[in-house]
């Protein structure tokens, strides 16, 4: 799973776990409130029936005989059951569990099994076995002992059921199910905006690594506020400081030799005078195995006496003379072109001997490449002498097709005032009583239009190829973009309040001046502002801002827009790569050569549903 889905799949799961745990504290809640009703009732109820029972028993000479007579008791009895709806039954029984009066008469005189303590249930009982008691369908009493000097001699019970408390807490679960549901839902929804929110600092360091993998200098992260990041984005800025120092180091002489030597294509070795190995370079392991190893630092053990690197070394130790180029296969086709050169200290003294197998195919494959270029340069300039050559047949079809469309026009006229085509389709022309000519009825309109048009969009993709492929000729000068921006937004300003998108422009007028060609960086703010806003079909906010960074400008066109798929990033600035409908391909692909053109860099980061920013570099002047 990728970082953003755990992500989500953690901020959903706890929200939840925690919904969920509140809907059972309030089930619980719910449970007890509605037992502690019940045995609030049933006191009550106690209370009235032990008033009766208490004047029975003290005006007659045998109490229980009496109790079961008297109709006020009995009243009592069978109105508990309407007084409320989770009354079961009341009673009074003996000491023995007999009862002696019941709201069910039948049942008198058997004895009653003893049920749970409601009281004990509701005041000392947990929440988890509150639930547990109502949805177990159980049935609970709540007891009141009666007296005759001081002698118990039997006890009021008021029976309570817990099917009503139960129908109550399920229709409870189901909001609770309900609440859990909307929960998760919105969960969701919450934790993909902070994903997205909280994972563009990675997007901002992996833009940060892609250009310090390029070599720029100076790299900084333009990191969200707050103090983890502002330590992380020390940290980058101390790797970037550093390495920028070591650049600085390795253009002023201070790079360490065999470091450059190391990075070499072609193989390098130096000797002493008497044949000792002293450097070589990785290379040198392609042409003798025991150079790299390090098994042998002696001539005569690194290779056989008829091989051509001893033979050259040792003429050039014996001699002091350079020898070669030799040319070596040394397999998986590769050659070498060996030669040993003598070196000499600052008095002339012979110091020792350096032997280089330069890598005939790597060079080859240069030249090759080299070759390629020049191929695909020289035929770039042929495509745009052939794709201006076109432009001069366009033009002439494109008058005369208007003329025809023109022609037709006048003789649909002609044809529409009285005429009549006759039976083989064609019009009879008249004049006065005679019959001037017969002309065809055209109805070619719709071919001419298609005609028309399919020129058209051919004219707009030779335009476009010659732009890219012969752009107009520099005319750098010193030049403040707060002046190019606020050109840029009065431009875009109708298609922006068309498109219901807000600009802001932040660009201080104290910026260090660039030099460019203010046509063509117009040209190529123009197109990023456009593509902007149709980014943004249901509105939005393009922000243009400038900021100048230690020996360059920076310029951010950012959006709010639906971004750009991971997929197409790599391909955005191709040539005729487009995913609008009715795109043309050549917008950005010109953004990139203009920025090209005047020593800059283009970065972009992006991500769906987001919106997008493009970043233009160029160097102060």
């Amino acid at each position: 799973m990728s970082l953003k889905g755990r992500q989500v799949a953690g901020v959903t799961t706890l929200v939840v776990i925690i919904v969920a745990v509140l809907s059972v504290f309030h089930l619980a809640s719910l449970a007890r409130l509605s037992l502690q009703e019940s045995a609030l009732r049933g006191d009550m109820l106690q209370q009235m029936i032990f008033q009766r029972a208490r004047d029975v028993v003290i005006s007659a000479n045998d109490p229980y005989p009496a109790l079961q007579q008297d109709g006020g008791i009995r009243s009592l009895l069978e109105s508990a059951l309407a007084y409320s709806p989770n009354v079961v039954y009341a009673a009074i029984v003996n000491k023995d569990g007999l009862a002696i009066a019941h709201s069910t008469a039948t049942l008198e005189g058997q004895r009653l099994p003893e049920q749970g303590d409601l009281k004990k249930l509701v005041d000392k009982g947990s929440s988890i076995a509150l639930l547990r008691a109502v949805y177990s369908d159980r049935t609970y009493e709540v007891r009141q002992d009666m007296l005759i000097n001081q002698e118990q001699f039997g006890s009021i019970v008021i029976g309570f059921s817990t099917l009503l408390v139960k129908d109550e807490l399920r229709e409870a679960l189901r909001q609770s199910v309900q609440d859990v549901i909307m929960a998760l839902l919105l969960s969701c929804l919450v934790a993909l905006l902070m994903s997205q929110w909280m994972l563009r600092p990675i997007h901002v360091i992996q833009s940060g690594l892609t250009r310090l993998g390029r070599g720029e200098l100076n790299v900084s992260l333009d990191l969200p506020e707050g103090e983890e990041f502002r330590d992380l984005g020390t940290s980058f800025k101390a790797v970037s400081d550093q390495l920028s120092a070591s650049r600085a180091k390795a253009l002023a002489g201070g790079t360490d030799f065999e470091t450059v030597v190391d990075n070499l294509e072609d193989a390098v070795a130096l000797f002493n005078p008497d044949g000792t190995l002293i450097f070589s370079n990785p290379a040198m392991g392609t042409l003798l195995p025991r150079f790299a190893s390090g098994e042998a630092k002696a001539l005569d053990a690194m290779a056989p006496p008829d091989h051509p690197v001893r033979q050259l070394v040792e003429r050039t130790l014996a001699a002091h003379k350079g020898q070669g180029p030799v040319s070596v296969d040394v397999g998986e086709e590769e050659d070498r072109l060996l030669m040993t050169h003598p070196i000499d200290d600052d008095s002339g003294k012979f110091v020792g001997a350096i032997l280089v197998a330069r890598n005939l195919s790597y060079m080859n494959q240069v030249h090759s490449t080299l070759k390629y270029s020049q191929k695909l340069a020289a035929f770039g300039r042929l495509m745009a002498g052939v794709a201006h050559e076109v432009k001069n047949p366009l033009n002439a079809m494109t008058i005369h097709l208007e003329l025809l469309r023109n022609k037709l026009a006048r003789q649909s006229v002609g044809t529409a005032v009285g005429s009549k085509p006759d039976s083989t389709g064609r019009v009879l022309r008249e004049s006065g009583s005679a019959v001037m000519e017969a002309v065809p009825m055209p109805d070619v309109s719709k071919h001419v239009d298609i005609i028309g048009k399919e020129i058209q969009r051919l004219d707009t993709v030779l335009n476009g190829f010659l732009k890219f492929a012969r752009p107009d000729e520099l005319k750098l000068q010193p030049l403040r973009l707060s002046d190019v921006i606020s050109d840029v937004t009065t431009t875009i300003a109708p298609e922006a309040e068309r498109m219901r998108v807000t600009v802001r422009q932040e660009c201080p007028r104290d910026l260090p001046e660039i030099k460019a060609d203010p046509a063509m960086l117009r040209q190529a703010m123009l197109n990023l502002a456009l593509n902007a806003i149709q980014a943004m079909p249901n509105g939005g906010v393009l922000r243009l801002i400038c900021r100048a960074d230690r020996g360059s400008v920076e310029i951010d066109v950012e959006d709010t827009g639906v971004g750009i798929p991971p997929e197409h990033l790599q391909r955005i600035f191709d040539l005729y790569f487009t995913t609008k409908e009715k795109g043309s391909g050549i917008g950005l692909s010109m953004v990139y050569r203009i920025v090209q053109l005047h020593d800059g860099d283009v970065e972009v980061q992006s991500t769906p549903g987001v919106g997008t920013r493009f970043k233009l570099i160029f160097p102060q002047a």
